[in-house]
């Protein structure tokens, strides 16, 4: 029986989802959670085999489902986490990844592509949607257009509208570390200017 923890704020889509895993017979939900804070709590306690996680947890929640994961994954025994989300942009999909997720999925997928998906990474596989492992296998075939996590970061303050100043502070480094960071972001996306590189990065899929 794979044991099973829905991670979500949306209590329309727990009730979902728990109805989809009540037709399964070797899956069982063992325990909700409606932020990050909880997700992790409850993967100690209840001890899950797959932590079924989304990646944002409201306006009010500064901690994100790749934070969570990236908790979770450290825990012993560490559970398999397996990311369910709207978002698909490169920023979100590499946070997780790197956080330490199995698999990712968008809430569009259909029922059995994900029961295939939670049964898959109970196993330790790795389950990604097509549309997310497209956009994997277009990163690999154009490495110029890579982003580091640290890029990613300095470029998604930028969108926000800090300043090189404002984004040093908030990294704990040098003003010089972030226009460094830039002069990549600028380089790899081919672009000379902060409003170009967000809009070229957000056409590209590389920022929300």
């Amino acid at each position: 029986m794979i044991r099973l923890l829905i991670a979500d704020d949306h209590p329309i889509v727990r009730a979902g989802l728990n109805a989809l895993f009540d037709l399964e017979d070797d899956i069982e939900v063992v325990a909700e959670a409606t932020t990050p804070a909880e997700a992790v709590d409850a993967a100690q306690r209840d001890v899950p085999d797959v932590v079924l996680m989304d990646l944002q947890f409201g306006a009010r929640s500064e901690v994100t489902g790749a934070d969570a994961t990236r908790r979770i994954r450290s825990l012993a025994p560490a559970p398999y986490v397996l990311i369910l989300t709207n978002y698909d942009a490169d920023a979100d999909i590499l946070g997780a990844v790197e956080a330490g997720a199995s698999g990712y999925l968008l809430k569009d997928a259909p029922p059995h592509e994900l029961t295939a998906a939670v049964r898959a990474a109970a196993t330790g596989e790795s389950a990604l949607a097509p549309v997310i492992a497209a956009r994997l296998l277009d990163r690999m075939r154009a490495p110029h257009v890579s982003l580091s996590a640290r890029e990613l970061e300095v470029l998604e303050l930028v969108a926000a509208g800090f300043s090189n100043a404002q984004a040093a502070a908030t990294l704990f480094v040098s003003e010089t570390t972030v226009k460094s960071h830039l002069a990549h972001v600028y380089g790899k996306l081919g672009v000379s200017s902060r409003t170009a590189a967000v809009s070229v990065a957000r056409r590209r899929g590389i920022l929300r």
